[in-house]
């Protein structure tokens, strides 16, 4: 039987972030705890971090659930989450960004992979649908498959996708995922969104984990050799947390249920990246190429039209900026940081 909610003047409505404390979860979490009260869900598997979301952990608006997206939860039944009276309120929206991340871990987490992607997305739209809460998706790039040359993705293109390659629990992973949400919106009225996000970058991204960008900057602060998986030549979209969250949050706002692009339009060379951030730091490091991780590709860019006209939506944060921004973070966590300078020499 489907939930019915019931609110009253001035209570605040419940949300729910699968993945919340990775890298855009906790950031969503950010964004979502003074007007909600949030639950964050998450198992530490692939990307997730307790210190990603340990500022909020005294905030009363806010609950940490160590759970797996791919078992049964019954919200009803935590004690932690009492106060906000699910059995009466219900979950409102709920925001899926549950699936691992890890470029250098991918091998071992192909398993997990592959079940967050069909059971861990089918048990959330089994959840949205009890709750008749609105629900967001966070799909990936991946699914276009490899960069089209001279143009960038657009939402009509259909990727053509390795199937059976080793990194199909990922790629054809997501891709089962929208089609899940397709069906579950087409046969059960779930009010769901799907956003295609590229290559995104900024604070609390995972460190030394085949990201690179926030790799710079910890290494460059310790005169360390900026390791860049690839050549001169590779080349990648990006864009700053905060503007994919603002996109997210207007899809989510919107009467749009994608899928849209989310992430930055231009290319990037990471060489040229690199170099920027030796530059603003005042490193004496150098830039070291390696060979690509096996799981690594260059990605497309995206063709964000869609966003722009719906959602009035386009990246606001140059490059500098956020780069400033990253610094700053990487500096003031120096501390916590430190004892993974040395990892690289480890492998």
């Amino acid at each position: 039987m489907d939930k019915q909610k019931k609110f009253y003047p001035g209570e605040k409505k419940v949300v729910l972030v699968t993945g919340g404390a990775g890298f855009l979860g906790s950031h969503l979490c950010d964004r979502l705890i003074s007007e909600n009260n949030v639950i964050c869900l998450d198992n530490f598997t692939g990307g997730g971090d307790i210190n990603n979301i340990k500022h909020l952990l005294q905030n009363p608006n806010f609950r940490f659930i160590n759970q797996d997206v791919n078992r049964q939860v019954d919200f009803e039944k935590i004690s932690d989450l009492d106060e906000f009276k699910i059995g009466v309120r219900g979950i409102s929206e709920i925001y899926h960004f549950a699936c691992p991340t890890s470029a250098k871990d991918f091998d071992k987490l192909r398993i997990e992979t592959l079940r967050t992607s069909s059971l861990g997305t089918i048990n959330v739209l089994e959840w949205a649908k009890f709750y008749k809460a609105k629900m967001f998706f966070a799909s990936s790039s991946v699914v276009y498959g490899q960069r089209l040359e001279g143009r960038a993705f657009k939402e009509t293109d259909f990727g053509q996708v390795d199937f059976v390659g080793p990194r199909s629990c990922y790629d054809e992973g997501k891709r089962f995922s929208e089609a899940a949400i397709i069906t579950y919106r087409d046969m059960s009225a779930v009010d769901a969104k799907i956003a295609r996000i590229f290559r995104t970058y900024g604070p609390r991204e995972s460190l030394f984990d085949g990201q690179m960008i926030p790799d710079f900057v910890l290494q460059a602060l310790n005169n360390r050799s900026l390791i860049i998986y690839g050549d001169e030549k590779f080349s990648t979209s990006i864009c700053y947390v905060d503007d994919v969250i603002e996109g997210i949050i207007r899809l989510m706002n919107s009467e749009e249920s994608g899928p849209i692009n989310l992430g930055g339009p231009e290319a990037c060379l990471l060489a040229n990246l690199a170099k920027k951030i030796i530059e603003m730091t005042g490193s004496k490091s150098e830039i070291e190429f390696r060979p690509p991780l096996p799981f690594m590709r260059p990605l497309g860019l995206p063709d964000i039209t869609l966003a722009k006209e719906k959602l009035e939506w386009f990246p606001v944060t140059d490059l500098n900026n956020g780069l400033e921004k990253l610094i700053a973070y990487v500096r003031a966590n120096r501390m916590l940081l430190q004892p993974l300078v040395n990892k690289y020499d480890e492998e």
